[in-house]
């Protein structure tokens, strides 16, 4: 199957299933990339691909467009990957946008979204599909230095909600940091500091371990988190986000990613 040199007794997949289920090229197309086509025992996701007459061709009984639906991706982001804010992203090795090609030179934490990352163990049962890893946004940006939970969404409800709320949904992250706190570091820390000229709102911090301090906090702006430790005579070390609202990142590897599950809300 090749769209390279067509033979011309070989025809498009979407054809062939448009003639025999007698609907629109449209519908037959939304079937094949919705995963329930198959040729020869095999399922083709590309509506382009080319089928010879004599190949076995079948639809899968419980195709229905009402499965189609958007679909979110957690992704665990590992430190020195780029996770931009709001640009339309194609995973897989897709080509960038333009705004991503000019980011810092840092690769695109996008281009981990495929089928081989996805976490074995994703509880939300949802079949992985070529067509998820298309139109993807993202609105949950990252310092590249920094690791942990980035949301990549085609639901545009989901789009909103992270677009509007952003600022008002609390972030969870573990710092890893090194040196000697200042007395009365931590309670500073919770509230008394300020950043950019303005006085920080109490924030949750405490103690996770004697080198990692546990933040919550909402409107994080870029480099607040060390200027913080800085201030209370603490060098940061590592950056991860754990938690994005309700949404925990769970125990999912650096690298992999997992499916938003349908009772999940930010």
């Amino acid at each position: 199957m090749t769209d390279q040199n067509p033979d011309p007794s070989h025809i498009r997949l979407a054809k062939r299933v448009a003639e025999q289920l007698n609907c629109s090229r449209s519908t037959a197309e939304q079937f094949i990339e919705g995963g329930f086509v198959s040729v020869d025992g095999k399922v083709v996701e590309a509506p382009g691909a080319r089928v010879r007459p004599d190949q076995d061709m079948t639809v899968a009984p419980d195709a229905s467009l009402l499965a189609l639906t958007p679909v979110t991706l957690l992704l665990h982001k590992p430190a020195g990957f780029e996770a931009g804010l709001g640009h339309p992203a194609q995973g897989s090795g897709a080509a960038h946008s333009s705004q991503a090609s000019r980011s810092r030179g840092a690769p695109q934490a996008v281009t981990l979204l495929g089928a081989t990352s996805h976490l074995p163990e994703d509880a939300s049962g949802i079949r992985v599909l070529q067509r998820h890893f298309r139109q993807l946004e993202c609105f949950t940006p990252l310092p590249t230095e920094a690791s942990g939970l980035v949301v990549y969404t085609q639901d545009k409800r989901i789009a909103r909600k992270l677009a509007d709320d952003i600022e008002s949904l609390e972030q969870e992250c573990i710092v890893e940091v090194k040196g000697d706190i200042a007395p009365n570091g931590l309670q500073r820390l919770c509230h008394g500091l300020s950043f950019n000229g303005r006085p920080l709102p109490p924030i949750k911090v405490s103690w996770q371990n004697e080198t990692r301090l546990r933040f919550a906090l909402k409107g994080i702006r870029p480099g607040q988190i060390p200027a913080m430790c800085e201030a209370v005579g603490l060098a940061v070390v590592a950056i991860k986000r754990i938690r994005i609202g309700r949404v925990p990142l769970a125990k999912v590897p650096e690298g992999q990613w997992r499916y938003l599950q349908p009772w999940e809300r930010f």
